[in-house]
């Protein structure tokens, strides 16, 4: 398991900072692109941004190979694109990051 850099409580708050809702209507652009990577809600948007941003392979491939990050399909852009869908999106480029909102719980 790596150990955090120093400087990895500044990148979480620029990340959180930079986490907005959008429109799926104004991601579809770069789903075009290929550039569009689903995040399960069962994950923290801003930790997957953190460990993509630090290149954390561990992680991110066990994630990928249980289904939690992924890029986005078709079917997944189609629903959102009809449901006309806030996301949680987080950039790290190249990659937009997108979670959609979370269920409450009560």
């Amino acid at each position: 398991m790596k150990t955090k850099p120093e400087n990895d409580t500044d990148l979480r708050i620029k990340i959180n900072r930079e986490t907005a809702r959008l429109p799926w209507s104004e991601l579809e652009k770069h789903f075009a692109q290929g550039n569009v990577v689903y995040v399960s809600a069962e994950l923290d948007l801003v930790d997957v941004a953190v460990r993509i941003s630090h290149d954390d392979k561990d992680s991110i491939s066990g994630w990928m190979a249980d289904g939690k990050v992924a890029k986005v399909t078709d079917v997944q852009a189609a629903t959102w694109a009809a449901a006309d869908a806030q996301l949680w999106t987080s950039v790290v480029s190249p990659f937009v990051l997108v979670q959609p909102e979370k269920t409450k719980l009560h």
